[in-house]
């Protein structure tokens, strides 16, 4: 169990990460890190291209070793249980299958050999894709959806893991601003509905609007703290513009 105490109450901590130093390629990318992340949160992760913002979220998923310091997780919070939402690329956007492969996919990291899904697992997709109204595109390829769709068809594959904490690393890049909107309000939905959320982004009026806390970077963090504290922060008006 990860306590913190935090404005004077004692909460627990989905992560906690203290002094964490983070390499790549023998380089350092992030010195000096603490934070914590506690339930029900929506942290926006900001700051410039080489930052650390996406070393962080690997080191975060165990796809990275941590250099110095360590990363903790609560009890009942174990790296399966966190659903990840990664930047798009080219060859996510030409997968051959439809929608419904596409979403159904998500569950295969759950097995641990091949089988057919479960009618459970049928169903819990069929949700998911009403719920991010998807579910009339189930039958067509993921290859012939706008952007704004495919981001919805590949959230809805990281919905379908039991999960405590979503991460999503610069979602909204290449999206025009209406999907983009649309986007958010259904991130800060399943927020409202207690999933924690980590989000990698440089939309910091997004950040500001939508999240609970901010954590500035620049391979090392400027602040660490409530949004409304962010904004009282020379950091946090200069990269604001309020």
């Amino acid at each position: 169990m990860i306590v913190t105490i935090k404005c004077g109450r004692v909460l627990m901590s989905l992560i906690k990460c203290e002094n964490v130093t983070l390499s790549y390629e023998k380089n350092i990318v992030m010195q000096d890190l603490s934070f914590s992340l506690e339930k029900g949160e929506y942290l926006c992760i900001v700051g410039e291209n080489g930052s650390g913002k996406s070393t962080l979220v690997k080191a975060i998923l165990g796809l990275i070793p941590v250099t110095e310091g360590k990363i903790e997780f609560s009890d009942g919070l174990v790296r399966k249980k966190i659903a990840y939402l990664p930047q798009q690329n080219s060859g996510m956007k030409n997968f051959p299958a439809s929608v419904r492969e596409v979403v159904m996919s998500g569950f295969l990291s759950e097995k641990k050999f091949f089988s057919f899904y479960t009618s459970e697992e049928r169903r819990k997709a069929e949700d998911i894709m009403k719920k991010l109204g998807i579910y009339s595109e189930a039958s067509r390829s993921f290859c012939e959806l706008s952007g704004g769709q495919q981001q919805r068809v590949l959230l809805a594959r990281a919905l379908t893991k039991d999960m405590s904490l979503l991460l999503i690393d610069e979602p909204t890049a290449g999206l025009d601003p209406i999907v983009t909107s649309e986007f958010y309000e259904i991130i800060k939905s399943i927020n409202s509905e207690g999933v924690a959320v980590v989000m990698i982004t440089h939309d910091i009026p997004a950040a500001i609007r939508y999240a609970s806390c901010i954590l500035h970077l620049h391979n090392r963090p400027l602040f660490f703290g409530s949004t409304s504290d962010y904004l009282k922060t020379e950091t946090g008006r200069r990269y604001s513009g309020v």
